[in-house]
């Protein structure tokens, strides 16, 4: 038997986004939108709506890739939600140039 592990985005009524893994999706939204947790990040903007989710095999990948997306802007995990991975480039491409102005070791580093 398989074990699968849902990666998964919920955006919440504020409009953030809320990312999180678990083996039951179903009932881990369901969760969320009853507001079992009073001091979950979700508790206060529901309701909430599941956007995104992403399978795995091994719970390590899950982790890895969630923190990943946490580490994310807004607008990356908006683009990832709507599998524009072109947006995705962009924004990263963006980032790295702000990175760079803003530290003149880099700039020379680029050189």
């Amino acid at each position: 038997m398989t074990r699968e592990y849902y990666l998964y985005i919920l955006e919440c009524a504020d409009g953030s986004f809320y990312t999180g893994i678990t083996r039951d999706i179903q009932r881990r939204v369901y969760a969320h939108q009853q507001g079992f947790d009073r001091r979950a990040y979700t508790y206060r903007r529901r309701p909430v709506k599941l956007v995104w989710a992403q399978v795995f095999d091994r719970l390590d990948d899950a982790f890895q890739r969630e923190q990943q997306i946490k580490g994310w802007s807004h607008a990356k995990k908006a683009a990832l939600i709507r599998d524009d991975f072109e947006a995705i480039h962009r924004i990263v491409k963006a980032e790295r140039k702000r990175r760079e102005s803003k530290d003149p070791s880099r700039r020379a580093e680029a050189k």
